[in-house]
C-alpha cells in the first residue's frame, strides 16, 4: 500500500511516516499541495493524508484538485488538522473528504481513519 503524506513539517511527515512504516507500507512525502500534485502525476497512491494548513497551496484545495481529476478523483483523501472547526469540516465535506484526524492523533486513530476508507489496508 502507498500512500502519500502532504505536510508542511518535517517532523510531522516523520511522525506519520513512523506510525505507518512499521507495517510495512510505502510512504512518499510531500511539504505542500502543489509537491503532492507532482508525486501524484508520477506514482499510483492508494491513499493521501494531507494537513489543512500549509504555504503554497493549502489541503483543502489540494483535495479539490485531487477530486477535479478524472484519474485519482478516487484516491481516498484523509484530512489533518489541529482546528476542529465545524466550518472546515463542512467545507471539507462538501469537497468530498474520506476521513478526518485531529491534531495530535495516535497511531491507533490514524490506522482506524484509514481503515475507515481502505478496509482490506496491511498493518494493524
Amino acid at each position: 500500500m502507498k500512500v502519500l503524506v502532504v505536510d508542511d513539517s518535517k517532523v510531522m511527515r516523520g511522525i506519520i511516516r513512523k506510525m505507518l512504516g512499521q507495517d510495512g507500507v510505502d510512504v512518499l512525502e510531500a511539504a505542500n499541495g502543489r509537491q503532492a500534485l507532482e508525486v501524484l502525476s508520477g506514482e499510483p497512491i492508494d491513499c493521501i493524508v494531507s494537513d489543512w494548513n500549509m504555504p503554497g497551496m493549502k489541503g483543502i484545495d489540494l483535495l479539490r484538485c485531487v477530486r477535479g481529476g478524472v484519474a485519482r478523483a478516487d484516491i481516498p483523501f484523509i484530512m489533518v488538522t489541529a482546528e476542529a472547526l465545524e466550518s472546515n469540516f463542512a467545507e471539507a465535506d462538501a469537497a468530498k473528504v474520506s476521513g478526518y484526524l485531529v491534531k495530535p492523533f495516535t497511531a491507533e486513530e490514524l490506522w482506524s481513519a484509514i481503515r475507515n476508507v481502505l478496509p482490506d489496508a496491511p498493518g494493524r
